[in-house]
């Protein structure tokens, strides 16, 4: 017998372990007593009887029978329940209802437990009583099922709480890892997985099996995100809360879907993350959307800025704007005259002010500052076109060439807005990204000086480091100069590692892929200048400790023979564009 086994069957008019004991003690026959035992408890079919002895004569002992017997009605019950809970009866909660009434007692008993919780998980509104008493007994409300638990959960935040804590500490713990990844690629990056992809993660499949069709929890983990958001201004929550919306879109749950006021609009977001740009239809429909936010519910502007300050969102925006500045750059076309930069940049800045807006609770659009267009843009196309006509200067014959110099400063406006705007912060240093894509470094050499002074420090943040090491892969011969070795280590990464851990983290995983490419002269004073101090965390003392191993392993290796031809891939920006196709490349 298992323990716990008697636990109930009294209740229920069934004689149990004690009362057999009681019998056997009181009894004068105890053999007797045994077989009046069995026949009344025993199965009560009156054609088994006379097989029973059978069995026996063929060793397999009476409790093998009976638990194998047992085993088969209860898989048949569990089914029955579940038929009846899918049937069109009007009655079959009733029913369900009333046998819960009769087998609720037992459900301490492990063998009779999963049929009590099949009921549980079948009825639609469990009674109050018995949800406390699983919500009371730890075992029980473990192997309740995720049905039960969410008519627990929905009355209680705390527990709920509790069990999603979990798994958005873990979210975040993914982000990072993704971010810190070992692998230093401009093809698989951070952005490079599809939205669809991200949503079959882990954590976003556990979240939205937890919340079912329930409105209320949906609320709740909104909310949880919100205060999250607020607590740490990590973006991720961001990105999460519009993974969750889309998860259960894709999972037809109408029930959350229609009354989340952002769904259409995350919907279509979600299809121009898929594609990494906002063409002009879609720009039409998020536009709209954002005109159609009626007075007195204003509110609904909180949750669109942070399902746009998703930092994939805010990428697919940046890219664009990207893209739409080359075509216009192409056509003489000054940027204010662009209705749909102007809609990406409205979305842009929506997104950035997230925080404010929902720290504040004042749910008003933030101004969009038209010196961006005026300014800030016309700098930025300045240094494109300073690069373009050097380039083209460098074409010419010698006897047309003028004494003209690549320019080392920028325009102040740029540098200014750079550390005064965040929306012209992001895009400048999408911009730099775009420059080190097509590998100019000229143009690099001249705008990372830029960056060590940004707005909030927006250059030295974690996603812009994971994109920008990245890409400084494509110039890894580059390294093998002092000037650019100077400028990308001297002049940028160096100026706050000592402050910023997450710099001297990023600094490392990009030397452990190009330190074969850096001057080794420079490379020598960049190891004794990175050493970790004392205080620094496991992370970066275990990739330090890996650079030395490469670096010691390299010095092993027998050197490539020196008449190897390079292979040399570099496209290198000479030509000057005059259509958008040329210019445009995606991130």
């Amino acid at each position: 017998m298992e323990t716990k086994m008697c636990g109930g069957l009294p209740e229920l008019g069934i004689s149990n372990g004690e009362d057999l004991k009681e019998t056997l003690t009181n009894c004068t026959e105890p053999l007797k007593a045994i077989d009046q035992f069995q026949m009344e408890n025993g199965i009560l079919l009156p054609t088994l009887q006379s097989a029973l002895p059978f069995l026996d004569l063929h060793g397999t002992p009476r409790l093998e029978f009976h638990q194998s017997v047992f085993d088969e009605l209860r898989e048949k019950l569990m089914e029955r329940v579940a038929s009846i809970a899918e049937g069109k009866e009007e009655d079959r909660y009733g029913k369900l209802e009333e046998l819960l009434e009769k087998s609720f007692p037992l459900v301490k008993m492990r063998s009779i437990q999963p049929v009590v919780m099949q009921v549980l998980k079948h009825l639609p509104k469990v009674p109050e009583k018995k949800l406390k008493m699983v919500m009371a007994d730890k075992e029980l409300y473990k192997v309740c099922a995720v049905e039960v638990k969410r008519q627990i959960w929905q009355d209680n935040q705390a527990l709920f709480g509790d069990e999603v804590s979990p798994l958005l500490k873990q979210y975040i713990v993914e982000k990072d890892a993704a971010l810190f990844s070992s692998d230093l690629s401009i093809l698989h990056n951070f952005f490079s997985p599809s939205p669809k992809m991200r949503r079959q993660g882990e954590v976003v499949l556990n979240l939205t099996q937890m919340i079912g069709k329930n409105v209320k929890l949906y609320d709740m983990v909104l909310q949880f995100l919100r205060t999250l958001f607020l607590r740490t201004r990590n973006v991720h929550y961001c990105t999460l809360r519009a993974e969750l919306l889309m998860s259960l879109h894709d999972l037809d749950i109408s029930e959350i879907c229609s009354v989340d006021p952002c769904h259409k609009f995350t919907w279509c977001l979600d299809a121009c993350i898929r594609e990494k740009f906002v063409d002009g239809k879609r720009a039409r429909e998020l536009q709209g959307f954002l005109d159609g936010v009626k007075k007195g519910q204003e509110q609904v502007l909180g949750d669109l800025s942070m399902i746009l300050c998703d930092p994939f969102a805010s990428n697919t925006m940046v890219l664009t704007i990207m893209r739409n500045l080359q075509e216009l750059l192409s056509q003489d076309a000054l940027p204010r005259d662009s209705p749909d930069l102007m809609l990406l940049l409205r979305m842009l800045s929506l997104g950035q002010g997230a925080w404010d807006m929902i720290d504040s609770q004042v749910f008003k659009e933030p101004r969009l500052d038209l010196e961006l267009m005026t300014r800030f843009l016309p700098a930025m196309m300045s240094v494109v076109v300073d690069d373009h006509t050097f380039s083209v200067e460098q074409k010419l014959p010698i006897e047309e060439k003028t004494s003209l110099s690549y320019p080392s400063s920028l325009p102040d406006a740029f540098t200014r807005y750079m550390q005064e705007n965040r929306v012209a912060c992001e895009m400048g240093l999408y911009y730099i990204l775009h420059i080190a894509k097509l590998r100019n470094k000229n143009a690099l050499q001249r705008l990372l000086p830029a960056l060590v002074e940004t707005y909030n420090d927006m250059a030295f943040g974690d996603i812009f480091l994971h994109l920008l090491t990245g890409h400084l892969t494509l110039l890894s011969d580059e390294f093998g100069g002092e000037e650019f070795c100077s400028v990308v280590f001297d002049g940028f990464l160096l100026t706050t590692f000592s402050s910023k851990e997450n710099v001297h983290r990023h600094t490392l995983r990009m030397l452990l892929h190009l330190h074969s490419k850096v001057l080794p002269s420079f490379m020598e004073t960049l190891m004794k200048t990175l050493e970790p101090p004392k205080q620094s965390s496991d992370p970066v003392k275990e990739l330090h400790n890996q650079l030395i191993e490469k670096i010691e392993a390299q010095k092993k290796s027998p050197p490539l023979p020196e008449d190897t031809p390079s292979l040399d891939l570099s496209l290198h920006p000479v030509n000057v564009s005059t259509t958008p196709s040329t210019s445009t490349t995606p991130l």
